[in-house]
């Protein structure tokens, strides 16, 4: 199922390379070069996924992604040329579900956002495991359900990123199986050069304030230190 792809990038000839790709792939593509016809382009053409450049004028990237994952859950591919590790998890802290460094190739940059869209669901494929009676898994009070992409915390609905609900939907698969961060990792997007486990500490983080009455004193989504991390088999 083709996607409609938002392509924010000041770079013109970067941004007709990635709208070419898009295009060849099957996808829709609108493109803008700046930070503030981004956030425009979202409002008014609802597009499925957003690839988003650090480093835009008017509003920048990380601007973007936060008045993003405050006003919607569309799932987010940030582009950087700043390789710094602070830049990435800055950008992951926002909300962003994925990221790569410049340079890249065109190739791969498809095949991450495949990866993205298939993940949140926006392409029609079920994300996860199904079970033939019923797909939600269950553990320590939280729903994960895989087909319809919801978290359920107590009855209430939470908002994941894409990265985020295959991280938890990993965990309350198995709960009280402790998973490495290098297995988190490929739970959320797979392994590749870019990828650090420390990006998994930053999405753990990010659902502690989503499930936990105190992410500062974990109850549910708790560290084995030295190894890394577990669901809870039992409800606080």
């Amino acid at each position: 199922m083709c996607a409609h792809v938002l392509v924010a990038e000041d770079d013109t000839m970067q941004a007709e390379l990635i709208r070419r790709s898009l295009l060849a792939e099957g996808h829709t593509a609108t493109v803008v070069h700046d930070g503030s016809a981004a956030l425009e382009a979202v409002r008014r053409d609802r597009p499925d996924l957003v690839v988003l450049d650090l480093m835009l004028p008017l509003v920048d990237g990380l601007g973007v992604c936060r008045v993003l994952r405050r006003d919607d859950d569309i799932p987010v591919l940030m582009l950087t040329a700043r390789a710094a590790e602070e830049d990435v998890l800055l950008g992951l802290e926002l909300g962003a579900d994925d990221y790569m460094t410049k340079p890249y190739s065109p190739r791969e940059l498809m095949a991450r956002i495949r990866t993205v869209l298939r993940r949140s669901g926006r392409t029609g494929g079920a994300a996860g495991p199904e079970r033939a009676d019923d797909p939600v898994v269950r553990a320590a009070g939280i729903a994960v359900d895989p087909e319809r992409h919801e978290v359920r915390c107590d009855g209430r609905p939470v908002e994941c990123t894409p990265a985020e609900f295959q991280i938890l939907l990993a965990l309350a698969g198995e709960p009280d199986r402790v998973f490495s961060r290098r297995r988190l990792l490929q739970c959320a997007r797979g392994l590749d050069r870019s990828s650090t486990e420390r990006a998994v500490d930053v999405h753990i983080m990010n659902l502690r304030r989503k499930i936990e009455a105190d992410p500062r004193r974990p109850t549910r989504l708790l560290t084995v230190f030295g190894v890394g991390y577990k669901l809870s088999g039992t409800r606080p």
